[in-house]
Formats: structure tokens, C-alpha cells, sequence
């Protein structure tokens, strides 16, 4: 099992930027592709953005591209999201997860998951 906690998850205005971890600890093999998603209340949940491990490839939805940039540390086995000029339609329960899958993007090759970050931007 590869276990996986978020953190920095908020409250902020719109225009304002944050940045979630997610760290991985246990079987870390599994974790070749790290992945964010999202689910915003009523709506199925997306992809977000994915690093490869192997090599540092990074993949993104359209349209998070130009404001979310997502980063990896292999030594602290740790992924991170950076979400700049957030909206209010960015409010949404970010969730990390990890995959054995190199470089995928679909959501289902993702069997870990971490409990879930909440990102609120007020208008």
C-alpha cells in the first residue's frame, strides 16, 4: 500500500494563488505517474495535472494550462500543485493520487488516493 496525505488546501480570494502537497509513503514503486484531480460540488471528478517519475514529464487538462503547474521532489516523495490566478470555479476538493502506470492520465489506472484537500475562492 502506498499512502498518500495532502495539505495546503484553503479559503482565498479570487485572483489569489496556493499550493498543495501530497506526500507518499509506504510502496513508493507505485507511484511512477502523481496525479492531481478535482471534484467540484454536483460535478464528476477531473483530471487535473500528472508528473511522471521516470522522466519528469508533466501533463495537464487544458484548462489548467497557463495557471497550474504541477512539480515533483523524488527525494521527499512528494508531488506538488501550484495554482495561480484561482477563481471561484476553481473551488473544489483536490485530490492526490498515484498510479504504476507511466505517464497516464486516466483516471482510472490511479488505485491510491489521498483523503482530499479543499480549495474555497470566494468572489
Amino acid at each position: 500500500q502506498v499512502q498518500l496525505v495532502e495539505s495546503g488546501g484553503g479559503l482565498v480570494q479570487a485572483g489569489a494563488s496556493l499550493r498543495l502537497s501530497c506526500a507518499a509513503s509506504g510502496r513508493i514503486f507505485v507511484t511512477n505517474t502523481m496525479g492531481w484531480f478535482r471534484q467540484a460540488p454536483g460535478k464528476e471528478r477531473e483530471f487535473v495535472a500528472a508528473n511522471s517519475r521516470n522522466t519528469g514529464s508533466t501533463y495537464y487538462a487544458d484548462s489548467f494550462k497557463g495557471r497550474f503547474t504541477i512539480t515533483r521532489d523524488n527525494a521527499k516523495n512528494t508531488v506538488y500543485l501550484q495554482m495561480n490566478s484561482l477563481k471561484p470555479e476553481d473551488t473544489a476538493v483536490y485530490y492526490c493520487a498515484a498510479s504504476l502506470v507511466p505517464g497516464t492520465q486516466e483516471m482510472t489506472d490511479f488505485p491510491a488516493w489521498g483523503q482530499g484537500s479543499q480549495v474555497t475562492v470566494s468572489s
